[in-house]
């Protein structure tokens, strides 16, 4: 606990940014400099801050009719090692909304489509330095209907998960993604807030 009660009390200022400035074009997100100010009984104080403009992301939980989730492998060079997702990617200009982006994400990394995409809930991935959202939708009945069609880039393999062993890959550090993690979470809420309408969706609660 804070050991001041003043800390209870105080009131966050806002800044305001009074320039901003590009600082690099990195394809899949640019560097802004931003001179912001802000003002305390008459003094104002200007700093810079360095921001990443991504473009706003999609990610989607997409269940089989048996239960299984289609998790994905693919090389991440952030942290130079293979990882273990769910599909997503980048909400394309072309996208009409983020649920079209899901759609394709889904059908482009795996082949598979399924049932109507259900929003599940958006968050900023990391709002210090970032500006852009992600949103997380589900899937159910999902079947592979395609040949996964990847960037130059991109290697990709389908995994397929029982959704009641997705706490163990969380503990165990398999899946270490934190929008994944985050996913899951909107997932568990989902089924806790829709169980007592349709008692079958807890079959798709992981944490259940």
């Amino acid at each position: 606990m804070p050991s001041s009660s003043s800390q209870l009390n105080i009131k966050v200022r806002h800044w305001t940014t009074i320039n901003k400035e590009l600082v690099a074009d990195c394809r899949v997100f640019t560097v802004h400099k931003q001179i912001s100010q802000r003002t305390t009984e008459g003094v104002s104080e200007t700093h810079d801050f360095y921001v990443f403009k991504p473009t706003d992301w999609v990610n989607v939980i997409a269940v089989t009719p048996d239960y299984q989730v289609v998790l994905i492998e693919q090389y991440r060079h952030g942290i130079e090692q293979v990882t273990l997702e769910i599909p997503g990617g980048m909400i394309d200009a072309e996208d009409a909304s983020s649920l079209v982006a899901g759609e394709r994400e889904l059908l482009e990394e795996t082949g598979c489509s399924g049932d109507a995409l259900i929003f599940l809930g958006r968050n900023h991935p990391n709002p210090a330095i970032q500006s852009n959202i992600c949103d997380t939708y589900l899937t159910l009945n999902v079947k592979q209907t395609h040949i996964p069609s990847f960037d130059s880039t991109e290697e990709v393999a389908i995994r397929l998960v029982p959704i009641k062993d997705i706490p163990s890959l969380i503990k165990n550090g398999m899946i270490t993604h934190a929008l994944v993690i985050v996913a899951f979470h909107y997932l568990q809420q989902y089924c806790l807030e829709n169980v007592s309408q349709n008692p079958e969706i807890d079959k798709l609660n992981p944490f259940s």
